[in-house]
């Protein structure tokens, strides 16, 4: 066996036609910190996250704009249908981008996934109805295939003592785009009511008012396309090589006699399915919160919300982005090699719990007391559920080899996508139903929502225990 793997590694270091293998090479001769791969990772995986929750802060206003709620209390309904495209298009194709990643490259999806964000995310600012807005939110989901492929191509393109930096900088970069987004399309929604010295009523961000965040989105999306053209593919191709296929073939036939689940069926490896499960649960609870907390914020105090401004909201979720941020870059390296990525995960998820329940006090706060209540409960739930994800996604791509990478990751996105689909639709009936029982002996108002997301991460939590979660041996 010894002589199959030096022969398949003497055959993998000098196959100069192969461009996975040029990035092996490339790994073995830069040994200091990879701040460039960090980079290209960081930035890839920002674009995609950004337009997800950027509608977020002005989603209820946009569904008021569109005329088509007959009440205030229906509006929540309404936007959780909007929210909720995104992440149906997503889950119906995210399987498909991650075979054709296996079969022709991260980089081509990475480049696609680019551009469709530039292009259909500007559509979606100048919609004009509320069926519109639905279907460019499809569409961007759609052809959304990013955060998949960026989770393959990150465990490739890292050194092995790097790893967890690698999946760090994936959830890091998810994280904060899913805070600077709300962030941008709260200060930057209505330009014309709130900078009117800059932009006029008769202009196009006037007639659209929501259509500046979601073109500053896109123009930074086109950035990262420009950029993407001079990243490394990480795909092995070895095709014209039958020696190094026979090689490879005989090595991978002796490593997997003790570990089948590897390179077999997918969906019978149960380290990566018991994982994408417990991710699954966590990432509904995430995207559930993320709406909630804004049309929490939004909505008038006499509703048990804060009575809020957008901008007021993209204070908030601006704050908890550089928060997020220290402590990812910082803090979750450290706790991940001490602990391990299923106790970061435990320990994150039974913390949120006492923290969620704190939210509906927090709306009896005014002034100072509540910007710094809010604004330390905002970074530390963040923290610790993208902390909480961040585990996942290692034991993930553990789980697998790389020919099996991409596809793994389009399963993972696939599942996660539905539960997301899911998360806004089911937090805006649940929003507006707990607006009409302000007044009920259990749970009223704001309690009940924040009760449910607490059932659902008290799930995920209790899901990261033996049996149910193994890891690949």
């Amino acid at each position: 066996m010894a002589e199959y793997k030096d022969a398949l590694l003497e055959k993998t270091k000098y196959h100069e036609e192969c461009p996975g293998c040029k990035v092996e090479q490339m790994k073995e001769l830069r040994r200091g910190f990879p701040f460039r791969e960090l980079f290209f990772v960081w930035i890839i995986v920002l674009s995609t996250c950004l337009p997800i929750s950027s509608l977020y802060p002005f989603l209820y206003y946009m569904i008021e704009d569109f005329d088509i709620a007959k009440t205030e209390k229906d509006i929540g309904f309404y936007a959780g249908f909007v929210g909720c495209a995104f992440m149906l298009g997503r889950g119906m194709t995210s399987v498909f981008w991650g075979i054709v990643a296996d079969r022709y490259g991260r980089k081509p999806i990475i480049l696609l996934g680019t551009i469709s964000i530039a292009i259909l995310n500007a559509l979606f600012g100048l919609s004009l109805n509320f069926w519109m807005a639905v279907a460019t939110r499809f569409l961007l989901g759609a052809f959304n295939c990013l955060l998949g492929t960026m989770k393959a191509y990150a465990t490739e393109i890292f050194r092995d003592e790097y790893q967890a930096t690698a999946m760090s900088a994936v959830s890091t970069a998810w994280g904060i785009g899913l805070i600077i987004g709300p962030a941008l399309g709260g200060f930057l929604a209505q330009p014309a009511d709130k900078y009117p010295s800059i932009f006029s009523k008769e202009s196009i961000f006037g007639r659209f008012p929501y259509a500046l965040p979601c073109f500053t989105i896109s123009v930074f999306a086109l950035l990262v396309t420009i950029v993407c053209c001079f990243i490394p593919e990480t795909l092995h191709n070895h095709k014209q090589d039958s020696t190094y296929e026979t090689l490879e073939a005989t090595g991978n036939k002796e490593n997997n006699k003790g570990n089948k689940d590897s390179n077999g069926s997918l969906l019978k490896n149960w380290p990566l399915m018991s994982s994408i499960m417990v991710y699954c649960v966590l990432c509904l609870h995430d995207t559930a919160y993320s709406e909630i907390f804004a049309l929490w914020a939004n909505s008038p105090r006499k509703y048990g919300g804060l009575s809020f401004s957008t901008n007021d909201v993209g204070t908030v979720l601006a704050i908890s982005g550089i928060g997020l941020f220290v402590f990812q870059v910082l803090v979750y390296p450290l706790a991940e090699r001490l602990l391990g990525p299923i106790l970061v995960t435990r320990f994150s998820g039974a913390l949120m719990i006492p923290l969620q329940t704190s939210y509906p006090f927090i709306a009896n706060l005014t002034g100072l007391s509540l910007s710094l209540v809010l604004n330390s409960a905002s970074i530390l739930l963040n923290v610790l559920s993208v902390s909480a994800i961040t585990g996942l996604l290692i034991l993930q791509n553990k789980a697998v080899d790389q020919r099996q990478r991409g596809a793994a990751n389009g399963i993972a996105m696939t599942a996660m996508s539905l539960f997301k689909a899911m998360g806004p639709a089911g937090a805006g009936v649940l929003f507006s139903w707990s607006e009409r029982r302000l007044d009920a002996a259990f749970l009223p108002g704001a309690h009940m929502v924040f009760f449910v997301l607490n059932v659902i991460v008290l799930i995920g939590v209790a899901l990261t225990f033996k049996p149910f979660l193994t890891t690949r041996r």
